[in-house]
């Protein structure tokens, strides 16, 4: 029975699809102002990991992960590069798909961009504004956050507290075109030679949290399975997609939200940011990294835990990579010289690793518990490749079982040729 930890409720609950077999799921892609980094490629790969594990289970799963391909940050790269957005948009796109192919991380089902949908985001503005969920103020459209009677559930923070912060963070310009403080943008008027569309409200774009709330109801429906992200966008970005998707819709926007946990830098553990100058580009490491060894490396923490990118602990994931790797290379070779049929008791061993495998990871995709089961079938394939006399049913059926449960971790392990030696140690 699987159990998430939905931090909707903070408490771990049984997975229940809305459709039996089909799991619905919408992840929050990056910003396309730059390469991706570690933190990035962290809350890509956990993500894929836990689709991973559902279609091991058998689902089918509807994987949704959107592109920010419009904001400020796009707006300003494009002026500093004497480019415009789309051609920005265009070149990190491309730079994503690569960098995450090589971190065999699977391509989304579908890659809806921010750009591609301003007449759904438009019309989803305007049935807020018909409902009195929105208003437009000098050309910007702003979401009444005190309207919505839950604001707040998902950040578990009361609204008073989130006022006071919302005063002190935002420009005062922009406060004083708001009704209060804590209301958010959904459209932003647009300022002289900046990339616009037509509107009821004039020349402007998209705010960034209505994007998603438009890319994940129009592809998914009003009410879907699952909702994932960085713990840090939690708030306000996630606590924004909920209050305009259930005011629009009337309907409980996801059932469960998952978020992954920061990714820390150096031994001090401390978490990357630009300001701190520890801002690790995945582009840049590939040049130097194994990427299966990047990916085991963060595939193999708990999605909610957070990882300490330090170079001992890749050099600790690139050791036991290894170690499975030679397991899978030992019992291969002995394919040569194995007897037909099988060893019941052998096998009977297997389907048990495989059994505590997945009561692992049906909590909450505890993915460290996952992995020493997997190690567990390292070790007998190990100690069974040494027998004398060895089946090749036997030895299929370790091979098949091993080749499954690493690629749930996003690893593909291959036969590869033995020294006259043999066996490996």
């Amino acid at each position: 029975m699987l159990k998430v930890f939905n931090t909707l409720t903070r408490q771990k609950e049984v997975f229940t699809p809305i459709t039996s077999g089909i799991v619905n799921m919408y992840v929050c892609g990056p910003t396309v102002y730059n390469y991706i980094h570690i933190g990035n490629a962290r809350s890509a790969i956990a993500f894929d990991t836990i689709r991973r594990y559902f279609e091991y289970k058998g689902y089918h799963v509807n994987y949704l992960s959107n592109f920010t391909d419009v904001d400020d940050k796009m707006i300003k790269a494009a002026k500093e590069a004497n480019t415009t957005v789309p051609a920005i948009a265009e070149k990190y796109i491309n730079a994503f798909m690569e960098d995450t192919n090589a971190l065999n991380i699977e391509p989304a089902t579908k890659h809806p961009r921010a750009t591609e949908n301003i007449k759904d985001i438009i019309a989803f503005v305007q049935a807020l504004v018909a409902k009195g969920y929105a208003y437009e103020s000098e050309g910007d459209v702003y979401y009444r956050a005190r309207k919505f009677k839950d604001y707040g559930k998902l950040s578990h923070q009361n609204i008073d507290d989130l006022e006071v912060g919302a005063s002190q963070h935002t420009d005062p310009e922009e406060v004083a075109r708001k009704e209060d403080p804590i209301d958010f943008a959904l459209w932003k008027g647009a300022k002289a030679d900046e990339i616009s569309w037509d509107s009821p409200w004039g020349k402007g774009r998209p705010g960034w949290h209505i994007e998603c709330s438009v890319m994940a109801t129009k592809y998914l429906g009003d009410n879907f399975d699952i909702h994932g992200g960085g713990q840090d966008l939690t708030f306000p970005h996630h606590e924004n997609e909920i209050a305009q998707s259930e005011a629009k819709t009337g309907e409980k926007f996801a059932n469960y939200w998952l978020h992954n946990g920061f990714v820390t830098v150096g031994d001090d553990n401390e978490k990357m940011s630009k300001s701190l100058g520890n801002f690790v580009m995945v582009h840049d490491l590939l040049k130097t990294e194994n990427p299966q060894v990047l990916r085991f490396f963060m595939a193999t923490t708990q999605y909610r835990r957070p990882i300490q990118y330090t170079q001992a602990n890749l050099e600790d994931a690139n050791n036991n990579l290894k170690h499975l790797q030679t397991a899978f290379n030992n019992l291969h070779y002995r394919l040569d010289d194995a007897e037909e049929g099988n060893d019941h008791k052998t096998e009977q061993e297997i389907r048990q690793i495989e059994a505590d495998f997945v009561d692992a990871m049906d909590d909450d995709f505890n993915v460290q518990n996952g992995i020493a089961e997997v190690y567990e079938l390292a070790k007998l394939a190990n100690v069974y490749a040494e027998r004398p006399v060895v089946f090749k049913d036997s030895i299929a059926f370790i091979l098949k079982t091993l080749t499954e449960l690493v690629n749930i971790f996003g690893i593909q392990l291959a036969a590869e040729s033995l020294n006259d030696d043999g066996i490996e140690a």
